[in-house]
């Protein structure tokens, strides 16, 4: 799928659930690397404690990323996003003394319909290492979080 067909019918409509996947450049596994993994989930709750958004659930796997949030009334989802991407690039680099894209430009968004239940939609993101089968129990996988525990 072509980034242009990613963008067409993208809104952002204030605090309406949205699920995003964003994939590492090349599907490199970053964030298998437990210190990587420490500084990207920083940058996430930076974005969520300015109020940018209300983080919802979201699970880092080690080459893409799952997040349910919120936006706030004054934020775009293509503004967060990149915002985000930026940071934790920059950030990710800066570790690894490295220069170069660690994440893919575009993203898959899908805002939640209201008849969508966020408990399933936040069970089936922190579920990912389990189906992925990186663990057995998802208490064992150290990048997840969600509002509901």
């Amino acid at each position: 799928m072509t980034y242009q067909n990613l963008t067409k019918g993208r809104v952002s409509l204030p605090w309406h659930a949205c699920h995003i996947t964003t994939v590492t450049w090349n599907r490199q596994p970053w964030f298998a690397n437990f210190n990587v993994a420490r500084l990207v989930i920083a940058e996430m709750r930076q974005t969520h404690n300015a109020k940018t958004l209300n983080s919802l659930a979201w699970v880092l796997m080690p080459d893409h990323l799952h997040w349910l949030f919120q936006l706030n009334d004054e934020a775009t989802l293509s503004a967060v996003i990149n915002l985000f991407k930026g940071r934790s690039a920059r950030t990710v680099n800066l570790y690894l003394g490295r220069t170069g894209k660690v994440w893919q430009r575009a993203y898959f968004d899908h805002a939640l319909r209201k008849d969508e239940d966020l408990q399933s939609v936040a069970r089936y993101i922190v579920g990912n290492p389990l189906r992925k089968g990186l663990v057995n129990h998802i208490g064992d996988y150290p990048y997840w979080d969600a509002i509901w525990l």
